[in-house]
């Protein structure tokens, strides 16, 4: 039987949807959507909030992003774009926090929320959305003391990552999956990435069926699309030579090399291992290989691979693949548009993630992405049609997916061409409209479905 704030507005589902929001409270703990992504904690979640924060703004709904500061420089307030508003709330000392001591500091946090809001007039916000389970626990107690709907994000979820662990990394404590059970009985709605999450939630947290909704993540359409596409929605034509001769010169990169791109947080969850275990099988399968690949590896160290920063130049060492594996840190949007451009392929052999936005991205600059199997990543890649799905993360069968695209140098540049109208569909623009629409439906619940 459900309790509290949820059950309120229990009979208004299947209602039109009547209200809107003006102003919404996004609550992201941890990260900071003005993080660089690709390091520390910084990753997909911090390009989601950013681009949803913008569209959301350009469709009249303004939105405060609350997140911890991590410096005493760091002004109390920055303006992301028009109607996004960054605000720095000091919770704990600003450096050398890890993620998982956050939660000994959720107090502060939340003091300074609630102190933010009672410097204006009372129903300031209509509605917090709270982006993975420390910043739910904080738009918990903030909607409840505001009498407003809480929207929920996931991102990730500890029993979900728990039952797919990869080698090496650290299990997620007992004290967030309580914590995550608590937010999933808190929240009105819960957004999730793909209909696959959704039954997640109701599976492992027990989430009700008229909490879930799902929305898509998008991508950013006018910095992630082939270099020779004109405006934005035209896909136009897949990458030239020509272009992708010019682009790997800009990076140093052989006219003629299959590479084969990783982008993302180092991190034994993103499983950036099993593709250099797969470049060590093929060359070791066929040893003339070894001039014509490379392997860049876009990204800094994350959450357990923090703990050795330099595990996979060791393991490449290891494996003697040093002379074919490149090393660079993270790079901002559009210099990451070029090495996705200037990719044969861009690899993700994750072991989880709850969609996988640098594979929407790829394809969106009409490269094809070879990922594994789990979480949104089926939904984001179109198995034999924008990519490849691989099962497992056994090195020898990602080793004999990925050398069809050289034994088939026709088969990059044509899921290339099918990667980018599959990925245009995927607009933050519908994704941010979606989103408004979840908004007002929790609104139109709380209120018993009628205006205020």
């Amino acid at each position: 039987m459900l309790t509290g704030r949820r059950a309120a507005g229990a009979g208004t589902k299947g209602r039109p949807v009547t209200q809107r929001p003006r102003r919404v409270a996004m609550l992201s703990v941890h990260t900071s959507p003005l993080h660089q992504p690709g390091t520390g904690d910084a990753g997909g979640m911090n390009v989601y909030i950013v681009e949803l924060s913008k569209r959301l703004a350009e469709q009249g709904v303004e939105v405060e992003v609350f997140t911890r500061a991590t410096s005493s420089d760091l002004p109390p307030t920055v303006e992301l774009a028009p109607g996004v508003l960054v605000r720095h709330v000091t919770a704990g000392p600003f450096e050398g926090l890890l993620k998982e001591d956050l939660p000994a500091q959720l107090c502060a946090f939340t003091h300074g929320v609630l102190r933010a809001e009672a410097g204006y007039r009372p129903g300031y916000y209509d509605l917090v959305h709270s982006h993975y389970w420390l910043s739910g626990q904080v738009g918990w107690l903030a909607a409840e003391r505001w009498g407003v709907p809480l929207v929920h994000t996931m991102h990730t979820m500890a029993k979900v990552k728990n039952a797919a662990l990869a080698f090496g990394d650290t299990p997620e404590p007992a004290a967030r999956v309580i914590g995550e059970t608590q937010v999933v009985e808190a929240a009105d709605r819960l957004i999730a990435n793909t209909r696959d999450e959704a039954e997640e939630l109701a599976a492992h947290y027990g989430a009700h069926e008229d909490q879930l909704s799902v929305v898509h993540p998008g991508v950013n359409l006018e910095v992630f699309r082939p270099a020779t596409a004109t405006p934005v929605g035209d896909v136009g034509d897949a990458l030239s030579h020509s272009d992708q001769a010019g682009i790997r010169a800009g990076l140093g990169l052989p006219q003629d090399a299959t590479v084969l791109l990783f982008a993302g947080r180092i991190q034994p969850l993103k499983a950036p291992d099993v593709l250099l275990r797969a470049v060590a099988v093929m060359l070791l399968q066929d040893p003339s290989l070894r001039d014509r690949l490379v392997v860049p590896i876009v990204g800094g160290p994350s959450g357990s691979g923090l703990a050795r920063p330099e595990s996979l130049h060791k393991l490449a060492a290891q494996l003697g693949i040093s002379d074919v594996v490149r090393f660079h840190p993270p790079v901002g949007q559009e210099r990451l548009a070029d090495w996705y451009r200037a990719a044969t392929a861009l690899v993700m052999p994750s072991y989880n993630e709850s969609f996988g936005l640098v594979a929407l991205e790829a394809q969106a600059c009409g490269t094809p992405v070879v990922a594994a199997a789990v979480g949104g990543l089926p939904v984001a890649v179109r198995n034999g049609e924008t990519g490849f799905l691989v099962d497992g993360h056994d090195p020898r069968d990602w080793a004999r997916t990925l050398r069809r695209f050289i034994d088939d140098p026709a088969l990059g540049p044509r899921m290339g061409e099918a990667a980018a109208r599959h990925a245009a569909g995927f607009g933050w623009a519908n994704a941010a409209a979606e989103t408004a629409a979840v908004y007002g439906g929790a609104m139109d619940r709380m209120s018993g479905g009628t205006a205020r």
